[in-house]
C-alpha cells in the first residue's frame, strides 16, 4: 500500500462504519465489510480487508473513502462556481454584446444596400450614357452613309444627263451632217468624246457602306462578355471528337481532357479525320448560328491553342495548312511559355498579358461575326476578333505541354 495515506492496521478490525442512526452502506462482496477505503489504482471503493497486506489492493494507492468523497465535493463546488461564472458571462454577452452586434449588423446591411444601389446606379448611369453615345454614333454613321449615297445619286444622275446629252449630240452629227460638215466638226467631236471619257465608271467605295465599327465599345464588350459568362448564356457541352485526336495526344474517357505525349501513340487508328502531325483536336459539334460559349482549363499547360476552325481544316502533314493559326481555316488564342498571341492565316498578333490565365473563356457570336477570348477570374476580355466566317465553326484545341480540359 502506498505511503501517501496509511491503510488500516494489521488484523481484521473493521474500518469506520456509518454514523449512528444512518443506513448501513453497501458492503464488500468478498469480505462483507464496510467500503470505507478508496483504491486509487482501481478507481473504486474497497474494504479494510482488501487494503490490508495480502488483500487484492495490496501495493495500490489507498485513501480513506471520506477523503475521496471530500475531494469530489470540493471539485463539484469548484465546477459549480465555474458554471456560475460562465452563466454570468453568457448572460452579459446576450444582454450587452448581442444587441450591439445586431445594431452593427443592421447598420452594415444598410450600408451594403446603399453601396450596391450606389454602384449599380453608377453602372446603370454609365451604361445609359454609353448607350446614348453609341446610338448617336450609329445614327451619325447612318446619316453619313445616307448622305454619301444621296450625293452619289445626284452625281451619277448628272453624269447620266451629260452622257445622254453627249450621245444625243454625237448621234445628231452622225445622222444630220454630210461628209464636209462632219469633218468641220472634228474638234467638237473630239471635245465631246474627251468629256465623255472624263466621266468614270462607278467604283466600290467604303464611304457608301455603313461602318459597323461605330457600334463597338471596349466598355460594352467588357460588360457584355461578363454578363454572358456570368449567366452562362449559350454555354455549350463541348466534347472532343476522338476521330480527330492527334497521336501525340491522349483523350480522357469523358472526352474533355487532352494530355500531351512526346512519343507518338499507336493506340489510335489512322483515319481521314485524324491530325497526324500537329497535336490538334476538333470538337464533336460545330456552330453556324447564334451565341455560344465554352470554358477551357489551361492552368497546367505552358503551350496550347484554343479557338475555332472550319471543318475544311486539313488534317495531314507538317505544313502550315494543318497548323492552327497558320492558315485561313483557323482562329486561335495561343500560349507558348510566357508569350501569348492571336493567330489567323499566318498573322500573329501579340497580346501583352500580365499574368497567365488559369481558365480561358471562348465566346462565339455568329450573328455579330465576333470571336472573343475572356479570363473569368479577372473578368478581362483578352482579345476580340471580327471576321466574316465563311462556314460552320468547330471548337479546336492543341496542347504541347501537360494537359488542358474543357470545363463542364
Amino acid at each position: 500500500m502506498s505511503a501517501e495515506s496509511a491503510g488500516p492496521g494489521p488484523g481484521p478490525g473493521p474500518g469506520p462504519g456509518p454514523g449512528p442512526g444512518s443506513e448501513p452502506g453497501p458492503l464488500c462482496p468478498e469480505h462483507g465489510q464496510a467500503l470505507s477505503w478508496f483504491c486509487c489504482s482501481e478507481r473504486r471503493p474497497v474494504c479494510a480487508a482488501c487494503a490490508e497486506l495480502g488483500g487484492r489492493c495490496q501495493g495500490h494507492r489507498i485513501r480513506r473513502a471520506e477523503e475521496r468523497a471530500e475531494e469530489l465535493r470540493n471539485k463539484i463546488v469548484d465546477q459549480c462556481e465555474r458554471l456560475q461564472l460562465q452563466s454570468a458571462s453568457i448572460n452579459k454577452y446576450v444582454a450587452e454584446v448581442l444587441p450591439g452586434k445586431n445594431q452593427r449588423a443592421v447598420g452594415a446591411a444598410s450600408a451594403a444596400r446603399e453601396l450596391v444601389i450606389q454602384r449599380l446606379g453608377l453602372v446603370r448611369s454609365l451604361c445609359e450614357t454609353e448607350e446614348q453615345r453609341l446610338l448617336e454614333r450609329v445614327h451619325g454613321e447612318e446619316e453619313r452613309a445616307h448622305q454619301s449615297i444621296l450625293t452619289q445619286r445626284v452625281h451619277w444622275a448628272d453624269a447620266l444627263q451629260k452622257l445622254d446629252t453627249i450621245r444625243t449630240s454625237l448621234v445628231d452629227m452622225l445622222t444630220g451632217m454630210d461628209d464636209l460638215q462632219l469633218i468641220q466638226k472634228e474638234q467638237e467631236i473630239f471635245e465631246r468624246t474627251e468629256e465623255a471619257e472624263g466621266i468614270l465608271d462607278p467604283q466600290e467605295s467604303k464611304k457608301l457602306n455603313f461602318n459597323e465599327k461605330c457600334a463597338r465599345s471596349l466598355l460594352l464588350t467588357q460588360l457584355w462578355a461578363t454578363a454572358v459568362f456570368a449567366s452562362l448564356s449559350g454555354t455549350e457541352d463541348v466534347r472532343i471528337d476522338e476521330r480527330t485526336v492527334s497521336p501525340f495526344l491522349q483523350l480522357s474517357d469523358d472526352q474533355r481532357t487532352l494530355t500531351f505525349n512526346a512519343k507518338k501513340s499507336k493506340a489510335y487508328a489512322d483515319g481521314p479525320e485524324r491530325f497526324d502531325h500537329w497535336p490538334n483536336a476538333l470538337s464533336t459539334t460545330s456552330f453556324q448560328a447564334g451565341l455560344h460559349t465554352w470554358m477551357v482549363n489551361v492552368q497546367n499547360s505552358c503551350a496550347y491553342k484554343v479557338g475555332v476552325a472550319l471543318g475544311q481544316l486539313p488534317r495531314k502533314g507538317s505544313g502550315s495548312d494543318s497548323r492552327l493559326g497558320h492558315n485561313a481555316f483557323s482562329w486561335v488564342f495561343s500560349r507558348y511559355d510566357q508569350e501569348f498571341c492571336f493567330s489567323h492565316d499566318g498573322q500573329h498578333e501579340p497580346l501583352g498579358l500580365l499574368r497567365c490565365p488559369a481558365q480561358l473563356g471562348v465566346l462565339l457570336d455568329l450573328q455579330a461575326q465576333e470571336l472573343l477570348f475572356y479570363e473569368p477570374a479577372s473578368g478581362t476580355v483578352l482579345h476580340t476578333h471580327h471576321a466574316s466566317f465563311p462556314g460552320p465553326l468547330f471548337p479546336v484545341f492543341a496542347v504541347a505541354d501537360q494537359t488542358i480540359s474543357i470545363v463542364h
